[in-house]
């Protein structure tokens, strides 16, 4: 069977939207009470198949549909790849997550299918519009996903300021796309890079790059566009956090080196400098903020604020250096923060009976190999060697260099030591001695010690289901293959980096 273009270019998000519909069909005529398990392996089925198309691709070199406005080659292809990989982690970890506590668990299914659609439109557009199409499509299901645990208050709070403040970022993105029309009479991405070369208004020019700027820079929670980014985290589900954290982020960095590396490359000496801005800030502001925080989602959502800050440094090493490490750093990213999060899923529950760095100590004894990835997921956070955080920072930090950029690997190193105190923090009460009481008579000193046995264990008896130990696994082993053997997404990583110039 042959299938025109349009279809083959776009067979991943098709997968997708027809898995997704068919959850809420399903959905709809299932008895309340009845196990949504079912439905998550459909969206897991779904998400592989999507991936492996996706892979397929490569074979195919570049893919043109819809007039142009869509483009498969190697640069969208790796950021395929690594938004079903995000995806699929988040399904298998939150499997059990909504069982017995939410009715329509389905709707949460095909909502991050539909989410990571958008996403991938995103990705393989190279057309304005088109990307502004996919910015709403993924946007409009986080905004929801972030509310998913009803009735609980900050999951409201965190569902409406992200949709008030991400509303008004999409209107700066809009009408940056109306600026640039206005100044070079379109909004394809290669036409605008032809048409600034005779631009009568090159400033106009520059302001339309600015606020598009500013709309991706509240996707990826870039200082100072990162306001909402503590307290939605705060109150949307773990899982969701783990997702949004990452693939929404591999999107927005993903059209911003299409638009300034391909579409405003003549415009370099003026956005790297904004860019350059928005990098220290970010690093900066995120790093600072981490450090008074004692609930462990606020700590991760500034400590994202931070690694957005170290991708954007990627941007000032124009042109190939640094669109190849910004695509490795995206991955290593996306490995280790959504490891984190799977860890604070399994320890905190539905309930998220577990969230401060207090709540969190000793918990090695309740729950050791848990601890220990969560470990090994803040080290790489860190930038431990033989971790992939490691290689990542290290990538973009020499690409900056060999651009000249000497002062921003200065605050980015300096910030990467900030970072190491409340990574650290975190661990030391992980892997602290519970403290006994004082208080017990000498006489009923061994049954004091017995109880205090008694209540260390008992949590331990929660054990990590199949499909969320699945996820952790592919997460922990990510991080090390990027740590131990970078050479393999280093290398796809260059070969996207090549097709985007």
């Amino acid at each position: 069977m042959n299938l025109s273009p349009s279809v083959i270019a776009l067979l991943p998000e098709y997968v997708l939207t027809l898995v997704g519909v068919l959850l809420m069909l399903v959905e709809a005529v299932l008895k309340p009470g009845t196990s949504r398990k079912p439905l998550g392996w459909l969206a897991i089925a779904g998400t592989t198949a999507a991936g492996f198309i996706s892979y397929y691709q490569l074979r195919l070199g570049t893919l043109t549909a819809f007039s142009g406005s869509i483009q498969v080659d190697a640069f969208s292809v790796f950021f395929h790849l690594l938004i079903a990989a995000v995806v699929l982690a988040t399904l298998l970890g939150s499997l059990d997550y909504f069982e017995g506590h939410v009715n329509l668990a389905g709707e949460y299914f095909a909502l991050v299918l539909f989410g990571a659609v958008g996403m991938m439109l995103m990705t393989c557009s190279v057309e304005l519009l088109m990307v502004f199409i996919g910015l709403e499509i993924s946007s409009i299901s986080t905004y929801i996903l972030a509310g998913f645990r009803k009735g609980q208050g900050t999951a409201v709070e965190s569902s409406i300021k992200y949709f008030l403040l991400g509303s008004f970022a999409t209107a700066f993105f809009l009408y940056g796309i109306a600026l640039a029309y206005g100044s070079t009479g379109s909004t394809a991405i290669a036409a605008i890079a032809h048409g600034l070369a005779t631009s009568a208004t090159p400033h106009m020019a520059f302001l339309a790059l600015g606020m598009m700027i500013v709309g991706l820079g509240f996707k990826v929670s870039a200082a100072p566009f990162h306001v909402w980014t503590p307290d939605v985290y705060q109150g949307a589900p773990a899982p969701v956090v783990g997702m949004m954290s990452t693939a929404p982020k591999a999107a927005a960095f993903a059209v911003l080196l299409r638009i300034t590396f391909s579409g405003f490359p003549m415009m370099e000496h003026r956005w790297s400098l904004l860019i350059w801005g928005l990098a220290a800030l970010s690093m900066t502001i995120g790093n600072l903020g981490a450090l008074k925080q004692n609930d462990v989602k606020r700590l991760l959502a500034y400590s994202s604020i931070a690694h957005a800050g170290y991708l954007l440094v990627a941007f000032t090493a124009f042109p190939a250096a640094g669109i190849s490490a910004a695509c490795f750093y995206t991955a290593a990213y996306a490995a280790m923060n959504v490891g984190a999060f799977a860890v604070v899923t399994q320890v905190g529950g539905y309930n998220e009976s577990l969230r401060t760095i207090e709540d969190y100590k000793s918990l090695a004894l309740r729950r050791p190999i848990l601890s220990a990835l969560l470990a090994f997921f803040l080290l790489s956070l860190i930038g431990i060697p033989f971790t992939g955080g490691f290689f990542g920072k290290f990538y973009v930090f020499n690409a900056a260099l060999q651009a000249g950029h000497v002062w921003i690997v200065i605050i980015g190193l300096l910030n990467s030591g900030v970072a190491c105190f409340y990574y650290l923090r975190v661990l030391s009460s992980v892997y602290a001695k519970p403290e006994e009481s004082t208080e017990a008579l000498p006489s009923a000193a061994g049954s004091s010690t017995g109880d205090l046995s008694a209540s260390l264990s008992s949590p331990a008896a929660v054990a990590i289901s199949v499909p969320a130990g699945i996820a952790l696994a592919l997460a922990a082993a990510a991080v090390l293959m990027l740590g131990i053997l970078p050479n393999h997404i280093l290398h796809l990583a260059n070969f996207a980096s090549a097709s985007l110039r």
